[in-house]
């Protein structure tokens, strides 16, 4: 039983057969492009779509709108201490405004950057700004079957080899992102954290963490990594961090907020450089495109991330999600992650070819059928890397019931049976940028 209720309902409606058909068909077959008023069960992304606690609709009451010093920078400063155990902090309008602000001041031309795995913003801010990314994931990621607690970990052996190949010189910046979202959610252990940051400490590169889930992740350690089982998960996100130099932050995640992120860092040097940027590019450095009410729930979330039993009925509802999925013999990536549970469209649909995009023709039927939005993490979103063709049903938080769930499962049920009915997809809209195609591009069914 959940150990909350619901204090605010808002209603949704399921549009007929006929006006899904037309939506997916209006909106160029990419889910991106659909009105919202049109998706009946929203698992696009669980990115600042959950619902707020009564607390932090509370502290939006106390949000202080001064444009420079205001105290809801120092409570949520004081939050990300306490936390996470970083002395300086820039706030962000969210998650890739952070990316933007810290890989701008620390990435040149010509540098390459290794990650356990990059997602979309990431990828695409480090090759705005001339670099390479480049993903070392565990070669226990390749395999969706194998129940293996830790598939998110950075691949050591994979991060020495690219140190061979471009020379340590080239790596200002080693990242590694908890949980691994680009790997279907996988977590990484407290052991691969230490091993990464040595890694990097090896080559004289910074260490930063992509921190949108560290709740997620300490919660799996402390299930799953000898060592931690008594260990409380406020306790092991502290130490998390205490091996890296800096972090990126969307608080749409694991700050339990709608918008908002941050960068931190230890380096003084590195935050007077970051400030200057978010000046530039977010707003003054203890506002940074944020209203005082955001940033005062954000410092709220933070703390209640990590506090039981939050992140428990969180990690459990998505594993839920993927037991009822896994009893229609639907095929999901195991185990499940920490906010998603992966489809495998490639075994769905294995008459499609990769070229036509299996995974955004799961996305599009998925909605044909019940009206619920996923998307693709495969060819579509991440063109050229060798990866599996993934859909994520990033559930948001404190949101949906079990009721939805089972909708969302019978509808994957009923796209499972009429697999043979569907073909390909190709492109015939794309943005310049193909790192970020999957957010605007338009597609057509394959012409025959």
């Amino acid at each position: 039983m959940r150990s909350y209720k619901a204090k605010m309902v808002e209603p949704i409606e399921l549009p007929s057969r006929e006006e899904r058909e037309a939506a997916i068909e209006e909106a160029g077959y990419n889910v991106f492009n659909l009105d919202a008023r049109d998706v009946y069960i929203d698992l696009l992304t669980d990115s600042g779509t959950g619902t707020m606690s009564a607390d932090q609709w509370a502290a939006m009451i106390r949000g202080d709108e001064a444009y420079a010093g205001s105290r809801s920078f120092n409570n949520l400063a004081d939050a990300v201490r306490d936390v996470m155990g970083f002395e300086y902090v820039v706030p962000t309008h969210q998650g890739r405004g952070a990316e933007n602000v810290l890989y701008g001041v620390l990435l040149e031309e010509g540098d390459v950057i290794p990650n356990n795995s990059h997602f979309d913003t990431t990828r695409a801010h480090i090759v705005n700004q001339g670099a390479e990314p480049v993903d070392c994931p565990s070669p226990a990621s390749r395999d969706p079957n194998s129940n293996e607690s830790f598939k998110g970990n950075f691949d050591i052996d994979a991060g020495y080899a690219l140190v061979e190949e471009v020379g340590a010189d080239s790596i200002p910046v080693v990242v590694l992102t908890i949980t691994n979202n680009s790997v279907a959610g996988q977590p990484v252990s407290m052991a691969n954290i230490r091993a990464t940051a040595e890694f990097a400490r090896d080559i004289d590169a910074m260490f930063v963490i992509d921190a949108c889930r560290f709740a997620e992740n300490a919660h799996f350690i402390k299930q799953h990594e000898a060592g931690y089982e008594d260990t409380s998960v406020a306790e092991i996100a502290r130490e998390q961090f205490e091996h890296a130099d800096a972090i990126t932050m969307s608080g749409k995640k694991d700050a339990l907020v709608n918008i908002g992120g941050f960068t931190a860092m230890r380096d003084e040097t590195v935050f007077e450089h970051a400030k200057q940027r978010a000046i530039l590019f977010e707003g003054f450095p203890t506002y940074g495109g944020l209203s005082g009410r955001d940033i005062e729930a954000m410092a709220v979330g933070l703390r209640e991330a990590v506090t039981p039993p939050y992140v428990h009925e969180r990690v459990e509802q998505v594993g839920e999600l993927g037991d009822m999925l896994s009893e229609r013999d639907v095929p999901v990536y195991l185990p499940t992650g920490g906010h998603a549970v992966y489809l495998d469209a490639g075994e769905i649909f294995s008459h499609i070819p990769k070229e036509h995009f299996p995974g955004q023709v799961l996305v599009c039927a998925l909605y044909r059928e019940g009206g619920v939005r996923g998307v693709e993490l495969g060819e579509f979103a991440f063109p050229g890397a060798e990866r599996p063709d993934l859909v994520r049903l990033a559930l948001p938080r404190r949101t949906y019931s079990r009721e939805h769930l089972e909708h969302i499962a019978e509808t994957a049920e009923e796209v499972m049976e009429s697999a043979h009915e569907y073909d390909g997809l190709e492109i015939v809209e794309e943005p310049p940028m193909k790192e970020l195609r999957h957010f605007s591009a338009k597609l057509e069914p394959v012409s025959e």
